[in-house]
C-alpha cells in the first residue's frame, strides 16, 4: 500500500471538517524565502480538517516567544481556492519580536495556535467588474490572495495590479506575479521603485506613486473598485490622490488593523439638586465558567480587562474589536458591544462576545 494512504492523507473535502480555531492547531509544512527578510510560512491543520475563508483575510497567531507568549496578526496569503493549506507571508522589521521568533523558530513540523480567520478586506465583499489592487511592500499580500483566488476561479477578470517596493529584488512575489500576468488575459502588472540596486537592472517606474504616475499605471483607475494595503504614510497617500481626482470614495478600501480614533467623554447624570456629576463606579460580579473564577467588574471595564485583574487568560491581539482572537461565549447576562468587525451577526446570536469590547450591563458569566 502506498505510505501516502497508509497515513490517511488522501481525503475528499466532503470527508473533512472545516478547521476550528478552538479545537486544532497549525502545523508548519513549509518555509519559503520570497526577498530579503521575507518568508512565507505554509501551514495545514493538526487535525486533517479544511480551511474556510475569504481572500484577503487574515489570521492571529499566537507565538510562544520568551519571556511571554506573543499575539500577532498576518493577512493570509494563500487561496481559499486551495482550502488544505494556508499561508503568511511577513517581513522581519528591526526590532520585531513576533515575526523575528517566526524566521529563528518556525520549522516544518512546528506547531503553533492560531485565531481567525478574520476581517472584511475581500472582494468578496465588493464585488465588480474592474479592479485596482495597489500595495506596498508587505501589504501586497491580501492582494496576492486575492489575485491567486481570480486567477483560479475567474482568471478572465480586469485587474491592475500596481506595487511600490524601495528596490526591485524587494517586490514580493515579482515572480509568481510576471507568470500570472501571462496567463490571466485582464491582468495589467505595474511596478514602481524607490531607488535602483546593484543587483538587478531596471527599466520600469522609479519614484513614489503620485497623482501624476497612477495614471500612468492604471489610465482607467475612476472606472474601478479600489483595494489598497500598505504602510500608513502610503495609504494616506493614495486615498488623498483618489479624493483629489474626485474618484468615488464609496470604491476605496484598505486594510489596516490601527485603532480608529475615539474619544471617550464620562456620562454625566443629574443629581437630585440639578447639578451634573460624573456617574460613580458600579460593580457587577462576572463568572469565568471555565476557570472556576468569580470576579468584580468595575464601572467602564470590559469582559477581557476584568479577566486579566481576575488571573483568567483570554488570548487578544488587536483588543478593539476588529481580529476576533478573545471570541468567548457568553453563559447568561447582558452586555454592551462595540466592535469593528471581529465578529459576525449569526455568532453574536450564537451568544459569542468580544471580550476586548463587551462591557457588562448585568452580572454575567462567560465560557473562559
Amino acid at each position: 500500500m502506498n505510505a501516502m494512504t497508509e497515513l490517511g492523507l488522501y481525503r475528499n473535502l466532503d470527508e473533512m471538517a472545516p478547521w476550528n480555531d478552538r479545537l486544532q492547531v497549525l502545523e508548519v509544512i513549509g518555509v519559503t524565502d520570497e526577498a530579503p527578510d521575507v518568508r512565507t510560512f505554509t501551514f495545514r491543520s493538526d487535525n486533517q480538517t479544511w480551511f474556510r475563508y475569504k481572500p484577503g483575510q487574515f489570521v492571529t497567531l499566537e507565538l510562544p516567544a520568551e519571556p511571554a507568549p506573543v499575539m500577532r496578526t498576518y493577512t493570509l496569503s494563500s487561496s481559499p481556492s486551495r482550502p488544505f493549506s494556508i499561508a503568511v507571508t511577513v517581513k522581519a522589521q528591526a526590532g520585531s519580536v513576533g515575526t523575528r521568533w517566526m524566521f529563528d523558530h518556525l520549522k516544518p513540523g512546528v506547531r503553533i495556535k492560531a485565531y481567525g480567520p478574520s476581517g472584511d478586506f475581500s472582494l468578496h465583499q465588493h464585488p465588480a467588474a474592474k479592479y485596482l489592487f495597489v500595495s506596498a511592500g508587505s501589504g501586497i499580500t491580501p492582494m496576492m490572495s486575492m489575485l491567486r483566488w481570480l486567477n483560479d476561479c475567474a482568471p478572465w477578470t480586469d485587474v491592475a495590479f500596481v506595487n511600490c517596493a524601495r528596490r526591485p529584488e524587494e517586490i514580493i512575489f515579482r515572480k509568481e506575479l510576471e507568470l500570472l500576468g501571462t496567463h490571466m488575459p485582464g491582468l495589467s502588472l505595474g511596478f514602481m521603485i524607490e531607488e535602483r540596486s546593484s543587483r538587478e537592472g531596471w527599466f520600469g517606474h522609479m519614484g513614489r506613486i503620485d497623482a501624476v504616475r497612477l495614471p500612468l499605471l492604471s489610465p482607467d483607475f475612476r472606472e474601478r473598485e479600489v483595494f489598497c494595503c500598505g504602510p500608513d504614510p502610503f495609504m494616506r497617500a493614495v486615498r488623498g490622490m483618489l479624493e483629489s481626482s474626485g474618484f468615488d470614495m464609496s470604491r476605496y478600501h484598505q486594510e489596516s488593523f490601527a485603532a480608529p480614533a475615539v474619544e471617550e467623554v464620562p456620562a454625566p447624570f443629574s443629581t437630585p439638586g440639578g447639578d451634573s456629576e460624573t456617574v460613580p463606579d458600579a460593580v457587577l460580579p462576572v463568572r469565568f465558567a471555565l476557570s472556576d473564577v468569580d470576579a468584580d467588574c468595575l464601572s467602564g471595564q470590559t469582559v477581557l480587562q476584568t479577566a486579566r485583574a481576575s488571573g483568567v487568560r483570554i488570548p487578544a491581539a488587536c483588543e478593539f474589536g476588529l481580529c476576533g482572537t478573545c471570541k468567548v461565549r457568553k453563559l447568561s447576562g447582558e452586555v454592551e458591544m462595540s466592535h469593528n468587525g471581529g465578529i459576525l451577526d449569526h455568532e453574536i446570536d450564537d451568544g459569542f462576545i468580544l471580550a476586548c469590547c463587551s462591557k457588562p450591563l448585568s452580572a454575567i458569566e462567560v465560557e473562559a
